[in-house]
């Protein structure tokens, strides 16, 4: 009887196929999970006046350093720690990225904020759709866009300095290209991770996996939201 290859390749291809989009969406499931506490926390913060009370305080660089710790701890010890840890940690970044941010309600207008928010998960989704489904190879331009988010945050320290606006503008610009080519080459990135065997690697593996790509993309939207709100942003005074 003759092995019809063909046929073995294809089923074997939707198989990769399918797990990845079930990876996927355990990725983005996580991320919204995220996304919805950080937007819950800056608007209960913001509304109670705990916002106030934190930036005239020193809370506030010790909230900013609390949430490098936590992203390098994660990042880092992933393979090692529990799933419901990995999990755990998530979601206190994502409050207490809530309580860092919930600034911006003070600083912007409601309505423009949302209006940006909608403009940032509009692009985003375009992004991840467009990483999803290209068959190019974009560890090329990741590489590239990495290298253009250490050069913004080079900018970013030394206009502490400098305090130029022109340079300010320059860097929310780059900022947004940045962010938008990291989030399709972030997402064609976890699909490969779908693709390659992970969703057979037990649950825990499945579920760190996918909080450590959640957090990925996470980073990414709120940055680029960030980068956003400085175009489209309507100050409150």
């Amino acid at each position: 009887m003759e092995t019809n290859y063909a046929s073995i390749a294809a089923t074997a291809a939707k198989a990769r196929q399918e797990a990845s989009t079930v990876f996927l969406a355990k990725v983005f499931n996580w991320m919204a999970i995220g996304l919805g506490l950080t937007a819950l926390t800056a608007w209960l913060a913001a509304r109670t006046g705990l916002t106030s009370s934190i930036v005239r305080s020193p809370l506030n660089m010790l909230l900013v350093f609390a949430e490098l710790g936590l992203v390098f701890y994660l990042s880092a010890r992933i393979d090692k720690i529990q799933a419901s840890t990995a999990a755990a940690l998530f979601f206190g970044y994502a409050v207490l990225n809530g309580l860092t941010l919930s600034v911006i309600f003070l600083a912007y207008t409601g309505a423009s904020i949302i209006g940006t928010f909608v403009t940032t998960a509009a692009m985003f989704g375009a992004m991840s759709i467009y990483g999803m489904v290209t068959k190019r190879d974009l560890s090329g331009m990741g590489a590239f866009m990495f290298m253009g988010l250490i050069g913004i945050l080079i900018a970013s320290v030394v206009n502490i300095f400098l305090v130029s606006p022109a340079v300010h503008w320059a860097i929310s610009l780059i900022g947004v290209i940045v962010f938008v080519g990291l989030t399709a080459y972030d997402v064609q990135k976890i699909k490969m991770m779908g693709e390659q065997g992970i969703m057979m690697q037990g649950d825990a593996a499945v579920q760190k996996g996918a909080v450590i790509g959640a957090l990925t993309l996470y980073l990414d939207f709120i940055n680029l939201f960030l980068m956003l709100l400085r175009f489209f942003g309507s100050s409150r005074d």
